[in-house]
């Protein structure tokens, strides 16, 4: 890695493999950026292998994520920027609350503890997941119209169906159950340190059409973070769902993210 380019982490979600961020890939890249893409641990090097192995990632828990992910920002010879969807945004949000990264953006984040709204389209979207109990300790595929619903909704079906081939993999059930029963669980998994002054500038993005990760679930997140004196900000695309970081309008997030980060002076 070299020594005057600053590392950048992409984490990934639920339900996409690593590989769905090559296009950030290489537009950082071409910025003078360091990207890399940790898979979550168990995923496999591609979506093919991913899809054939489901049990790989079956019954890994949040924290479990969490900690892999410690030891991938660890191994860097620079403290990285962190920059995260869905799970993966709430992921940058709880290694940014311990003071890692010296930036992080999340990205139709999933709730940390806290946050309380719960919209009909949520819960609809994690259904694949939580509407058996017994998928606690499974791997959870979707279909291509659950991918829809939670992901392409704000994109034409032909699109949606493109990113579902393209990217789509099993992954573990877990989480989902954790961050749902997060509120009541005072060692939740998902409990992130809204209050440390000294980590770096966050910025959390959602999109007004997102049923996986509504909008007002990001902003009742923003909200808490008001007693912290750390650079956090909030931005929307109002027109866009869960896909944003993924389907053809990639580039106009990627483009504010990198106009905020230079804003940070990063």
């Amino acid at each position: 890695m070299s020594d005057s380019r600053t590392p950048v982490v992409f984490i990934h979600g639920l339900w996409l493999h690593s590989s769905s961020w090559q296009p950030w890939v290489e537009l950082f890249h071409e910025n003078g950026y360091e990207p890399i893409t940790p898979g979550w641990p168990g995923e496999a090097t591609t979506v093919e292998e991913s899809r054939a192995a489901p049990d790989a990632v079956a019954d890994k828990s949040l924290t479990e994520v969490v900690d892999y992910m410690k030891t991938v920002v660890a191994g860097l010879e620079r403290e990285p920027i962190i920059i995260g969807h869905s799970f993966g945004g709430l992921i940058t949000e709880l290694l940014m609350g311990e003071g890692l990264g010296v930036a992080g953006v999340a990205i139709d984040p999933a709730q940390i503890k806290g946050v309380l709204p719960l919209p009909l389209a949520q819960l609809r979207a994690g259904f694949p997941g939580l509407g058996n109990p017994a998928n606690i300790h499974k791997a959870v595929s979707l279909t291509s119209e659950q991918f829809r619903f939670g992901f392409g909704n704000a994109i034409s079906q032909e699109e949606s169906d493109a990113l579902y081939n393209a990217w789509n993999i099993p992954s573990p059930a877990k989480p989902l159950f954790e961050v749902a029963a997060g509120n009541f669980n005072p060692h939740a998994a998902n409990k992130a340190d809204t209050r440390n002054e000294g980590r770096g500038p966050l910025l959390l993005i959602a999109g007004g059409k997102d049923h996986t990760a509504p909008e007002v679930t990001t902003k009742a997140a923003f909200n808490l973070y008001r007693h912290s004196t750390a650079v956090t900000e909030f931005t929307d695309f109002e027109d866009r769902g869960h896909s944003l970081a993924i389907d053809a309008g990639w580039r106009d997030v990627a483009d504010s993210v990198l106009a905020w980060l230079k804003a940070q002076g990063l």
